[in-house]
């Protein structure tokens, strides 16, 4: 059963870090954790090749600590779906995040529903899995049976969190 608490704690700081990749109306790190660049041939996330900051609330500040990789920077941000303009001097790259409108919102929040229901369905083939596991032991039916409501109960709190953390996605997203 340390498995699947394992395997359904590490669903729940999936979505979490899912959902930190979305943006809200203030510049977060996490925004940009996803790019890769192209370096030298190889795909390198940006973290790696800058010094992500924030400065004023909604203006990332990327401190480059190569140079030479500041145009590769350039064009993956530009490539993101952030909606992001980098403007670079030597090795400094800025960004300010642009003002979310209402419609960029609402799909931001349909963004937020289905990253969600991905994360209920994860836990739902989790139960499927332990469930077959289950079935397959050498338990009576009562036994299973116990088993098998102990583990609804459980699978019903991680859907809760899912909900819960979604709800608060979309009350930050729909925050002016």
């Amino acid at each position: 059963m340390s498995e699947f608490k394992e395997r359904l704690e590490r669903s729940i700081e999936n979505l979490k870090s899912k959902l930190g990749g979305i943006r809200t109306g203030r510049a977060n790190p996490d925004l940009l954790t996803h790019i890769n660049v192209d370096y030298y041939g190889s795909s390198v996330p940006l973290k790696q090749l800058a010094n992500i900051s924030v400065i004023e609330g909604n203006t990332f500040v990327l401190n480059m600590y190569d140079a030479g990789a500041t145009s590769s920077v350039e064009k993956a941000i530009l490539k993101s779906d952030l909606g992001l303009n980098p403007s670079a001097e030597a090795s400094v790259i800025r960004m300010r995040l642009p003002d979310l409108t209402e419609q960029r919102r609402k799909d931001l929040v349909k963004v937020v529903k289905n990253q969600s229901e991905e994360g209920k369905v994860a836990l739902r083939n989790i139960r499927r899995d332990i469930l077959d596991e289950l079935k397959k032991s050498e338990l009576s039916e009562d036994e299973l049976k116990r088993e098998q409501e102990t583990l609804q109960k459980q699978i019903e709190s991680y859907v809760t969190q899912i909900d819960h953390l979604a709800q608060e996605k979309e009350k930050e997203i729909m925050t002016i």
